[in-house]
């Protein structure tokens, strides 16, 4: 119940008013059963506006810091989160990565539409870079669909660094469901996970337009900025690169 009045009369409205978000393919979001929505991510805005433009609740999976800031600050900001669809993940120590599949599979197992970002971090420029396997992993696990979800415009909203939101225009685009039953049977094999990865990140750079980047944005964003920039893997020209197969 929450979750509804703090969609519809407490952030989603300023937001609709503010940005006039556009929707392209909602029809591909279906009435019910588990869907996974994997998602370019572009800004911590990303999470607000797909949900703003979907009936159904999409949960999404939340650093755990989220939850356990202190103070008065820290209480609103758990308020907030939990009750826009966010689930908490530990995603320190070794075994982060496999409690958040663990917790993706439980939720789809429950009929939800679970949001993922196959990215695993905000693009650090606005381009797209290279998949992490997880959402496969996932996909292959519990036989479900995955829909892209490609955002623009969300950097300009609220662009890295300090929090800023902007008084910018996005559009939430949902492409076809992707099925993957055709590789029923094989999840834990690399290369057919990276097979369905690079696949989901394809289609994400034809919804987006983004230039694509065969590197992981968590490797760019460790790297110094004399040495990030330029990017050799990325194509200068403006033409865009596709996801290796």
């Amino acid at each position: 119940m929450l979750y509804w009045l703090v969609k519809f009369i407490f952030v989603g409205p300023l937001i609709r008013v503010y940005n006039r978000p556009k929707v392209e393919g909602l029809e591909n979001i279906p009435a019910d059963g588990p869907v996974i929505l994997a998602g370019n991510h572009l800004s911590i805005a990303d999470w607000l506006f797909a949900p703003l433009v979907v009936d159904r609740r999409i949960t999404y999976l939340a650093k755990s810091d989220y939850f356990t800031s202190p103070g008065v600050r820290g209480a609103l900001q758990k308020f907030f989160y939990s009750k826009t669809g966010q689930v908490p993940i530990d995603r320190s120590g070794a075994d982060a990565a496999e409690n958040s599949l663990i917790t993706a599979k439980r939720l789809l197992n429950e009929g939800k539409l679970v949001g993922l970002y196959p990215e695993g971090t905000r693009s650090p420029d606005g381009r797209l870079y290279k998949g992490k396997t997880g959402v496969a992993r996932v996909a292959l696990d519990t036989g479900v669909p995955v829909i892209p979800v490609g955002m623009i415009g969300t950097n300009e909203v609220s662009p890295p660094g300090p929090f800023r939101w902007r008084h910018r225009n996005v559009t939430v685009k949902f492409g076809k469901p992707i099925d993957f039953s055709r590789y029923e049977g094989m999840s834990g094999n690399r290369f057919i996970e990276r097979a369905v990865t690079d696949e989901i990140m394809y289609e994400l750079m034809r919804l987006t337009g983004q230039q694509y980047v065969d590197v992981y944005a968590a490797t760019l964003k460790n790297l110094t900025p004399d040495t990030a920039s330029p990017d050799p893997s990325a194509q200068t020209d403006g033409s865009r690169s596709k996801p290796a197969a």
